[in-house]
């Protein structure tokens, strides 16, 4: 059984303990029937589907408005512990829409959100470029407004997460009202939009739905501008505020996964006569890896309960939970590789798995080295 003692901490009310419990019941009979790695297409699709059938998309796209981070974290945490790609089905919902919850209408919200809700509709975020990767500053995919009421869109964007099988895109573009980040917009941009086409699908040791998008004389109606005029810097950092802790939840989930796998190999093992777990260096491995689990969620839950009681950012404390969590889990799980030695790097066993997985996520969403110079900015400042 997985170590649930973290719900009993005070960051936690009780309707996420029963969240937990139902998420975690749900995961463990539903998700082995719909993924498929051989097919992460398909398998994202019916987890979609299936995310939205048992309600859990609701906290992805809520119709007040207002995450619960929480709740968002205790989710990823939970399907990330079953199956990366259930965690990435349930993220990707929200990080594709998130700038329409904070900052669209409510005819954009209307018209995109009960689908997301619902599991019918699969959203993106398109943020990153060949270019501008973690300096946002140096977004180049052009938006330029057009006599008949149209903004037109030209450039690339790469590395975007449902890219290909994505119904909408939330995209960042240089609309020009100022140099550098002030400079942009986001825009709702239907997948069937004539100029935008799949320019090519990227395949990753772990893989995901991934792909580098075109457009070309792309054109949508001005109103799917989200947000005011030159607000995108802000738009896209108000959605990472919510969500780069919940990064931090997923690496957790698989780091919680692989201790469990350690414990069960030290104590089934045999070495020299007598159990795995009963030699120390093995003892000591366990007991760094549970410590450094228990920090990183520490980090995690503060993080997301400080945004739930009210503070209107968390940009150093959501990027103290990704940089701990991220970093903590990749050398937990490396400590999980060697615990089970050549077994550790049997394709398809649980450590291996885990060891691809979690890679992605201490460069995603700001790497690690950028979410250094964001603390020390908000310390310093």
């Amino acid at each position: 059984m997985p170590d649930r003692t973290f719900l009993d901490w005070p960051f936690f009310e009780p309707r996420h303990r029963d969240l937990a419990a139902q998420a975690d019941d749900w995961a463990a009979r539903t998700i082995p029937g719909l993924v498929d790695h051989h097919d992460v297409d398909g398998s994202c699709r019916r987890l979609v589907a299936a995310l939205g059938e048992a309600g859990f998309l609701r906290f992805a796209a809520p119709e007040d408005g207002l995450f619960d981070v929480r709740a968002l974290c205790l989710l990823r945490e939970t399907f990330a512990r079953h199956d990366g790609l259930a965690d990435f089905a349930f993220a990707m919902q929200g990080l594709g829409t998130g700038a329409l919850t904070l900052s669209g209408t409510d005819a954009q919200r209307a018209a995109v959100l009960p689908g997301v809700r619902e599991g019918h509709r699969i959203a993106a975020f398109a943020l990153t470029e060949p270019e501008a990767g973690s300096d946002v500053a140096r977004i180049a995919l052009a938006a330029t407004p057009m006599s008949d009421g149209t903004v037109r869109l030209d450039g690339e964007k790469t590395w975007i997460s449902n890219g290909g099988i994505a119904d909408h895109y939330v995209v960042f573009a240089r609309s020009g009202e100022a140099p550098g980040a002030r400079g942009l917009s986001a825009y709702l941009v239907p997948a069937e939009t004539p100029g935008l086409t799949i320019a090519e699908r990227l395949d990753t040791i772990a893989p995901h739905p991934l792909a580098r998008l075109r457009f070309a004389d792309c054109r949508v109606p001005a109103e799917n501008r989200i947000g005011e005029t030159g607000a995108g810097f802000k738009v896209a950092m108000a959605t990472l505020d919510v969500f780069r802790s919940t990064v931090g939840a997923a690496a957790l989930g698989f780091a919680r996964r692989a201790l469990d796998a350690s414990l069960a190999r030290a104590q089934s093992r045999k070495l020299f006569g007598a159990p795995l777990a009963a030699m120390q260096l093995t003892q000591t491995s366990l007991a760094e890896m549970a410590t450094a689990i228990d920090s990183a969620a520490l980090h995690v839950y503060r993080a997301a309960w400080t945004r739930d009681s009210g503070a209107p950012r968390i940009t150093r404390e959501a990027a103290m939970a990704k940089m701990v969590a991220t970093e903590a889990a990749q050398e937990v799980i490396d400590r999980a590789v060697q615990l089970h030695g050549g077994e550790g790097v049997r394709s398809g066993s649980v450590p291996e798995t885990l060891y691809r997985e979690i890679r992605a996520l201490r460069i995603y969403e700001g790497a690690t080295e950028v979410q250094k110079l964001v603390i020390a900015r908000q310390i310093l400042a």
